[in-house]
This record gives C-alpha cells, sequence and structure tokens, in this order.
C-alpha cells in the first residue's frame, strides 16, 4: 500500500463555494485521485492534510498556524513513509495583507520544497515524488469571500510559469491545474464539484508513473 500525500488549502479542502460546507471525500480530487489510482489495480492512501488558509510562507495574521513552511516538516514526519506528495499551494498569498506578486508566491513554494527534503523523516524513510501544483488562476472574487480575495487576480498573473521554473530548477514533477480547470463560477477561488473531477482524474495520470517509480 502506497501513501500519496496532498498537501494545500481550501481548494483541496473541498469547500463549496460561497459556503462553509465541504464536499464528501469522494467528490473532492484527492477522493477521486485514490478512485482513479485504485481502478488501475493500485494499492494506494490518498492522506489529505489540507487547511484553510494555508500560505506558502506567510502567516495569516487572523489565524495561527496557516503558514506551510513552519508546519510542512511535522506532516511529513506523520505521514511518511510517503510515495507521493502533491502540493498546491499559493492562493492565499495574494490575500490583500500580502504585498506578495507571482514571484514572492513562487519563492514561498522553494522554500517549502526545502522544508519537505530536510524534514527528520525516520532514516530509513524514502524522499517522495513531489509535485508541484500551479493553483487554478484567481478569478474576481464573489461573494462573502470577496474581500478576502480583494484585488487577487492581477497580482497572480504569471504564478504556473513562476512555479514551473521552480518545480523545474529543484527537480520536481509540475503539473499546471489551469490546463483541465478553472476556478469557481461561483466563488472564483475553489473548485465546483465538475472541476474537482476533472482535476482528480487527470492527476491520476501524473501519479502513476511516479508511483511506477517509487
Amino acid at each position: 500500500m502506497s501513501t500519496i500525500l496532498v498537501y494545500g488549502d481550501s481548494v483541496s479542502w473541498g469547500i463549496i463555494p460561497n459556503t462553509r460546507d465541504r464536499l464528501p471525500f469522494e467528490r473532492r480530487w484527492p477522493g477521486i485521485l485514490e478512485r482513479a489510482l485504485s481502478a488501475k489495480a493500485l494499492k494506494v492512501r490518498v492522506v489529505e492534510d489540507c487547511l484553510n488558509g494555508r500560505r506558502t510562507a506567510w502567516d495569516d495574521p487572523y489565524k495561527p498556524g496557516r503558514k506551510a513552511l513552519a508546519t510542512v516538516a511535522q506532516a511529513m514526519e506523520m505521514h511518511s513513509p510517503i510515495a507521493v506528495m502533491l502540493l498546491m499551494l499559493g492562493t492565499n498569498d495574494f490575500q490583500p495583507m500580502h504585498a506578495n506578486d507571482a514571484w514572492h508566491s513562487a519563492q514561498g513554494v522553494a522554500a517549502v520544497i526545502g522544508a519537505i527534503r530536510q524534514a527528520p523523516i525516520e532514516p530509513r524513510m524514502p524522499q517522495p515524488h513531489l509535485v508541484v501544483i500551479a493553483p487554478p488562476q484567481i478569478r474576481e472574487a464573489k461573494g462573502p469571500i470577496a474581500p478576502k480575495f480583494a484585488g487577487a487576480g492581477p497580482k497572480c498573473v504569471g504564478l504556473s510559469a513562476a512555479y514551473r521554473d521552480v518545480a523545474t530548477a529543484l527537480g520536481c514533477t509540475f503539473f499546471d491545474s489551469n490546463e483541465v480547470v478553472s476556478a469557481s463560477r461561483v466563488d472564483g477561488i475553489h473548485l465546483d464539484a465538475d472541476q474537482h473531477a476533472v482535476l482528480g482524474t487527470a492527476l491520476a495520470d501524473v501519479v502513476v508513473p511516479l508511483l511506477a517509480a517509487a
């Protein structure tokens, strides 16, 4: 049985846009991914470590514990051995209290990758194959979440290219979610249920060869 760790924020947690509700596991993209891999006769367990509001390398001034750089090493210890780790962060880096652009967020992801590779996992535990996923491009935020993402769309322009550069430089697999999905039609930030299904299915094709190499 191989463990796949999904480390992300509310986009992967499966929040239902304009609500405080959550899609069930079988309709979230990590659950779709697990089902797709199982259908290929692969013995896998997809573990979700997804926290609403999580940033790459910045603190949330209103809620503690949202800085991935400070917590990802503990996640590695908790869930090892990990065959493949899927890292999809960055959306919250563009909240208005942060003066970030795509380059800053990419540097945040690079720092998180460094923390993953330096995590104090047990000596015989392997380093996971790491997949850096560029999150969906932020549209104009709508509904109750709009003030939290005011001005975020223009700030995150170029994020996919910046993430690709970081992933390439650091020897990680890169996947651009924007090639298969787009941000919610409802709130402009998260994923609608149909997009979760598309993303999970697409990522199965990315993960299969990595499992074979694990």
